[in-house]
């Protein structure tokens, strides 16, 4: 049907007409989501790589679920490692080629949710927790919607300006990835010394809900912008980070556990500093 005042292009049916070369905006409707006429440009070539990697983390931290239901826990904890590591990387080589898109923020944090919180919390359910059903699967639970919920927090405010732990150099909470990690302490424990008590559903259960509340804590936690060592320590630092790895390939178990510790004996340092650069704020 024509109407006055419009030519033949603009009255004819949406669903009649075939989209002109200059059309932008929704044209068809599926149910009561539009639909563009054209279609939006893919992926530059430079965003497969980091988006890659990241694909490539989600699918280690899935196969991670599968060797806990095998009952091989040595591959499933270094499963979640590997993941985590490649998580580490892809988005600062998504900066190094300028490649940041929200495709790939979505991704991650769709990576993250299942490689740190899916496959630690059915790993440790397998391991220990399903000795007390109900405490146990209420742990892993914990876990695994805590992790999620840090992930859609971190999504909510990438676009808030007003962000102090972030503007102060800071993380909100114990990163998804070093969550999974510590997580995993009693599991370390029981490989390194075979004691049997580091597996006890009671107290794996506790430890696992307590990381929980830290993945959503409001908790300022150190980050690696926040590290800044003197030039005096620089040598002796990069030296420590080779021992590091050399120990992670002779004595894994017991090195996780050390760095886990480690990190846990580092929260009340962040605390303290940010309190410090907040009253250095209200000073100035």
């Amino acid at each position: 049907m024509s109407y006055p005042g419009k030519d033949s292009a603009e009255s004819a049916d949406p669903e009649d007409r075939m989209a002109e070369p200059g059309d932008v905006g929704p044209r068809v409707m599926h149910g009561e989501r539009a639909v563009p006429a054209r279609r939006t440009k893919g992926l530059t070539m430079r965003a497969v790589v980091p988006n890659a990697i990241t694909a490539a983390a989600l699918c280690i931290g899935l196969t991670s679920i599968r060797f806990g239901i095998a009952g091989d826990w040595d591959r499933a904890v270094l499963a979640v490692v590997v993941a985590g590591t490649l998580d580490g990387i892809d988005g600062r080589i998504a900066r190094l080629l300028k490649a940041q898109s929200r495709f790939g923020a979505e991704l991650d944090s769709l990576a993250d949710s299942l490689s740190f919180g899916v496959a630690p919390a059915l790993i440790l359910f397998l391991w220990s927790l399903q000795d007390l059903p109900r405490l146990g699967w209420f742990a892993s639970l914990a876990l695994a919607l805590c992790c999620m919920l840090r992930l859609a927090r971190f999504n909510a405010q990438i676009d808030v300006e007003d962000q102090p732990h972030k503007s102060a150099g800071f993380l909100t909470g114990i990163p998804a990835p070093v969550g999974a990690g510590v997580a995993f302490l009693p599991l370390y424990l029981w490989e390194a010394t075979g004691e049997s008590v580091f597996r006890d559903p009671l107290l794996v259960g506790p430890w696992v809900i307590v990381i929980a509340f830290l993945l959503i804590s409001n908790l300022a936690t150190l980050s690696w912008t926040s590290l800044k060592p003197s030039r005096s320590v620089r040598l002796e630092l990069i030296a420590l980070v080779g021992i590091l790895g050399a120990f992670l390939f002779m004595e894994p178990w017991w090195t996780l556990a050390v760095v886990s510790i480690i990190y846990l004996a580092l929260l009340p340092v962040g605390v303290f500093r940010y309190r410090k650069v907040r009253r250095q704020r209200a000073a100035g």
